[in-house]
């Protein structure tokens, strides 16, 4: 068996991991990053995640086909995996090595790779970056079943299919359902939770819903999935509501019931690192696993599965490692969200309904989407803008954005919360027109009474 000594070893090619081997290969040190997949250098968000899902969205926005949309998919990813490989592989001091990574000890890890012999690697540091897996529901028949894909399969089709069913209406279920409306598609969304979107306030999911059902989605809450199983073509569901049984037939079935961390074959077991009951590795505020010189990044170690976080991740272990060591999980602050639906949703900090629930004093704000400028002229006036602030010290506790370019808006809002800025300094602040981000003006100018 080879053997190779490194300092740091980064097993997964994700945004947290590159970026560190980037930085580490920078100051000189020696660093070995590992990946089972080629097709996954640079990790899940620009192979199969967040930019084609958003080149697909987008293109379906503009009106084009799919096929074609597809295509331009392809090559923007490819595009990008190949710089990110060479990101890393052209930095004299790192080494990329593909194969599958599996732990002996906390210090020794053995590497498969196809063809060739196995490696054994043995680091003195090393960070795991091997980011979340779709969640599989045990479901008769669906090991079996041919036109049943995660969403990594769904972003691979070269042709839409006619009706798509979706096992699921969270966030990921709904950002594709909204995507292949674009595009033509039927959508039918299947969920066995009655309460759509249950982390949003009651009158944003409202519109969330009426908005999507506008667009053609059609919406099975309640229901519970017996089994699937092929007849010629085209799959069937097996769904009951209160005990009434229906069948449902689909061209492709989505399963975007979640994802989970990804730990499966890594050997964790030989190792001290602790892991928590629902999978993920347990870290403390500075990415430190229970074992020595092993630290966690990225989606693997629980709590957000976003890019932006995971990068966050790399700047936390590079205050720790070379840095003043200010920077650590307990000061992140709090972190902006978006489902990529038509018009977007964006989340920061508290909702309406977590406010009441925390018995928290606050104002109110609302603003139609109908009233913003710049959504006439984008001919897209559906949404809702809400936010809320502390009545004694004026700081913004939480916004909901269920608005065009809500995406980009929400960091406005983001960067004041972390700032402790007053809402004041938003509702005056000179935006350029027309923009949506002049929106806030008119929002923090609409307020309620005080909510107790």
């Amino acid at each position: 068996m080879e053997r190779k000594a490194v300092k740091n070893l980064i097993i997964g090619f994700g945004k947290a991991g590159k970026t560190l081997a980037k930085s580490l290969a920078r100051k000189g040190e020696a660093v070995a990053i590992v990946e089972q997949s080629p097709r996954m250098y640079g990790g899940t968000c620009i192979n199969i995640g967040c930019i084609p899902s958003k080149s697909l969205i987008v293109n379906g926005q503009k009106g084009e086909k799919f096929a074609d949309a597809a295509l331009q998919k392809v090559n923007l990813v490819e595009k990008l995996n190949r710089k990110n490989y060479h990101m890393i592989a052209d930095e004299p001091t790192a080494t990329v090595i593909d194969g599958k990574a599996r732990f002996l000890s906390d210090h020794e890890v053995e590497i498969s790779r196809e063809g060739q012999p196995a490696m054994l690697v043995e680091a003195e540091r090393i960070f795991i970056n091997t980011g979340a897996r779709a969640i599989l529901p045990s479901i008769l028949g669906m090991s079996e079943c041919k036109n049943l894909v995660t969403s990594t399969g769904l972003m691979d089709l070269q042709k839409r299919p006619d009706h798509l069913v979706i096992i699921g209406s969270g966030y990921i279920g709904l950002e594709f359902s909204s995507m292949f409306l674009s595009y033509g598609s039927r959508v039918t969304v299947i969920d066995s939770h009655r309460t759509f979107l249950p982390r949003q306030d009651r009158d944003i999911a409202a519109r969330v819903k009426k908005d999507l059902e506008e667009a053609g989605a059609v919406f099975k809450l309640g229901y519970e999935i017996n089994g699937v199983f092929d007849r010629d073509e085209k799959s069937i569901l097996n769904i009951t509501f209160d005990g009434q049984a229906e069948e449902v037939e689909a061209d492709k079935i989505l399963l975007a019931t979640g994802r989970k961390p990804n730990i499966s074959g890594l050997g964790l077991e030989n190792t001290s690192v602790k892991i928590g009951e629902d999978g993920h590795i347990l870290v403390n505020e500075k990415l430190e696993t229970s074992a020595k010189n092993i630290w966690a990044l990225g989606d693997v170690h629980g709590g957000p599965q976003f890019t932006y976080t995971s990068l966050d991740d790399y700047r936390i272990i590079e205050s720790q490692l070379y840095g003043d060591k200010g920077r650590t999980l307990d000061n992140r602050g709090e972190l902006a969200s978006s489902v990529f639906i038509t018009p977007t949703l964006s989340n920061v900090g508290l909702t309406e309904t977590e406010a009441q629930a925390q018995r928290k004093n606050y104002r109110l704000f609302r603003l139609e989407a109908t009233a913003i400028p710049k959504s006439a002229v984008l001919k897209q006036s559906k949404g809702l803008l809400k936010a809320l602030v502390d009545p004694e010290t004026e700081e913004i506790l939480g916004a909901t954005l269920y608005a065009e370019d809500s995406h980009e808006v929400i960091n406005i809002l983001s960067l004041a919360m972390k700032a402790k800025l007053p809402y004041t300094m938003i509702r005056d602040h000179i935006f350029t027109h027309p923009t949506m981000s002049e929106a806030l003006n008119d929002l923090f100018s609409n307020a309620n009474e005080v909510k107790k």
